[in-house]
């Protein structure tokens, strides 16, 4: 997924399932649509099959799978594609949540 996530920093992420038994396991990664309200923190991705878990905010808040793949081929309305925040630091989950 060298569109949304280098190389170098996807190996750098947990494996799918590694942080399941964590009582607050860290967001590394924000992924946003810059034209939508939509919003996927990462805390964790399969780096066979670009799998990922942590929380999603769109319509809902709440933790789930979404795929990489699938997530560079959206656009929002206004054709954007969605984008990595380079700015965002590693935060706890907890703190991610008082923000939304």
């Amino acid at each position: 997924m060298q569109t949304l996530i280098p190389p170098k920093l996807l190996q750098t992420l947990p494996n799918i399932y590694d942080t399941e038994n964590t009582k607050d396991p860290t967001c590394h990664i924000k992924l946003f649509t810059p034209d939508s309200n939509w919003t996927w923190y990462i805390t964790e991705v399969s780096k066979e099959d670009f799998t990922c878990f942590g929380y999603v905010v769109g319509h809902e808040s709440e933790l789930g799978y979404f795929n990489l793949k699938e997530l560079e081929s959206i656009r929002g309305p206004l054709g954007l594609p969605i984008e990595r925040d380079i700015h965002f630091t590693p935060t706890p989950l907890s703190e991610v949540k008082k923000l939304h």
